[in-house]
């Protein structure tokens, strides 16, 4: 079954499976064969870390469910030659020759029934780090307790005598009462004063840091020397 042209665009990124249904890898990009019209390749980004491209032949592939199955194993395509494929150059003449003479025998392989093969293998380099504790650092927060002066404005009511005229705006108010007798009006008076509170607020963050030195330490040894002199009699 071969993937009609509208297809091939959409082919980069999908998951690649092998016969038996197991994952490949991801497609990259889909080459053109030697005629240079028809999709025949695809390179398949393969490799415990992704790192490493194989060319699959397009042919006989099936896209279903979103993924592409193609009718050879992962050992027969992680074992395939393995060519350069710039996404901006053509692949190399005699590198795909070279694997369409592997795919081809592959498939005689396949078709006669033969279990003579051998399988070749590589292995891969994990390469990482780890770490180990070489001493130990730690922060410690305690509390201190002192003394702040500082200078608050505060406000307070003073009385104040103030006087005005009658006038046809305050009359009424001013004729209202006996015409001469006592009186007395009592005023509340009010002031500030400074009330001490405390509040906890970030003012910085602290964190420990390592950073390597170079210094000069002066050591002291004896060392022997031999002399000549002479003796004269």
């Amino acid at each position: 079954m071969s993937i009609a042209s509208e297809h091939w665009s959409s082919l980069p990124d999908r998951t690649v499976y092998d016969r038996d249904g197991d994952r490949v890898g991801t497609v990259r990009q889909v080459w053109s064969g030697r005629n240079g019209t028809e999709a025949e390749w695809i390179s398949v980004r393969t490799g415990f870390f992704g790192l490493h491209d194989t060319l699959v032949p397009l042919a006989a592939a099936d896209l279903r469910d979103g993924a592409l199955f193609v009718p050879y194993d992962k050992s027969t395509i992680t074992s395939a030659p393995r060519i350069e494929t710039e996404d901006d150059e053509p692949l190399d003449a005699e590198g795909v020759q070279q694997v369409y003479e592997y795919y081809a025998a592959t498939g005689r392989h396949h078709e006669s029934g033969d279990d003579d093969a051998m399988t070749r293998s590589e292995e891969r380099l994990d390469v990482g780090t780890e770490r180990h504790a070489t001493g130990t650092a730690r922060l410690r927060k305690y509390v201190v307790t002192e003394d702040v002066r500082t200078t608050v404005p505060v406000q307070r009511e003073k009385i104040r005598l103030e006087r005005e005229p009658i006038t046809d705006a305050n009359r009424d108010d001013a004729y209202s009462g006996p015409d001469i007798g006592e009186a007395e009006h009592e005023v509340t008076l009010h002031a500030e004063r400074p009330v001490v509170r405390t509040e906890a607020v970030p003012v910085e963050r602290v964190r420990l840091g390592t950073e390597t030195v170079e210094e000069e330490e002066t050591v002291n040894g004896r060392v022997r020397k031999e002399r000549i002199e002479t003796d004269r009699r």
